[in-house]
């Protein structure tokens, strides 16, 4: 195995496009790490992020938008004093990653390109709005986090391309986001079915609105449909009803140990309702 750390982005990316066999990169290592252990993927060539400048940087900017470091991990974001009071959302479902151990080291960007459907902060990520910043052969990109898983265990990243920065948008004023999942046991477990939740009001009215479902398809899904019907309303229970029956006819799941196709389906209608009751309380300034 050839092991490289790099000083930048873009040669990181020169090291990726040259290597040959199989590559990983590595920033917490809570995936790579555990798969390399256990021999699920021995790579030919690791590439070390970890100590290229402002991977573990959470700025937040003049707009009020925020980049995270591809290595902060999910104890920096939730020690953060201001990133959780703009997007708990997003915390909480990253949050939720293993064990305190575990979120020493685990990231938003291992999470995602992973590409587990199960993922937690994926959906989360989604329904905020989230891109991240690509570096690779041909230069810096930007894509919207939806648009990188393809499939388990599969991105659309390039070969040579890397993340290099997470890019939050800013919160704007009135907004609320929420992640749920349900899972088999109490904690640390991978979920059945995940709902993120952000929308925005104007006065009592939902005006704008994203809604995302992990663990019901291949990928992490954003579900138009489910936003379209509770954009316009305030929430009653005539809307969330049809948001229940659009995140649940989104759903393209699997049988699995953990849960049956009609389960799945079902748990998501019923998780959509109470994210979006939990992002509307938070866009009024209640407690959820």
């Amino acid at each position: 195995m050839d092991y490289h750390s790099p000083a930048s982005f873009a040669e990181a990316s020169a090291l990726a496009q040259n290597a040959t066999g199989i590559t990983r990169f590595l920033a917490g290592g809570t995936d790579v790490l555990v798969q390399l252990r256990s021999e699920l993927v021995t790579p030919d060539t690791l590439i070390d992020i970890k100590k290229i400048n402002g991977v573990h940087d959470i700025t937040r900017s003049s707009d009020g938008s925020w980049t995270l470091g591809v290595a902060a991990t999910g104890a920096e974001m939730s020690e953060h004093p201001e990133l959780g009071h703009d997007w708990p959302g997003v915390v909480e479902a990253m949050d939720l990653i293993g064990s305190t151990q575990v979120q020493g080291r685990a990231t938003l960007t291992g999470n995602l390109c992973n590409g587990s459907p199960a993922a937690d902060s994926v959906p989360a990520m989604v329904a905020a709005g989230v891109t991240v910043t690509v570096t690779g052969p041909e230069g810096v990109r930007d894509v919207a986090v939806e648009n990188i898983p393809t499939g388990p265990g599969r991105t659309s990243l390039a070969k040579g391309e890397v993340i290099s920065s997470v890019n939050i948008p800013a919160r704007g004023e009135n907004g609320g986001d929420a992640y749920l999942r349900f899972i088999p046991r109490t904690e640390m477990d991978i979920a059945v079915v995940g709902v993120g939740v952000n929308l925005r009001l104007d006065g009592d009215i939902i005006t704008e609105a994203r809604v995302s479902l992990g663990a019901v398809a291949p990928t992490v899904l954003l579900v138009e449909e489910a936003a379209r019907a509770i954009i316009g309303t305030t929430l009653d229970d005539v809307a969330l009803d049809a948001l229940a029956a659009a995140a649940s006819a989104a759903c393209n799941p699997i049988d699995d140990k953990r849960g049956t196709i009609a389960f799945r389906t079902e748990v998501a209608g019923v998780l959509a309702k109470r994210t979006a009751k939990i992002a509307y309380a938070r866009a009024k300034g209640e407690q959820a």
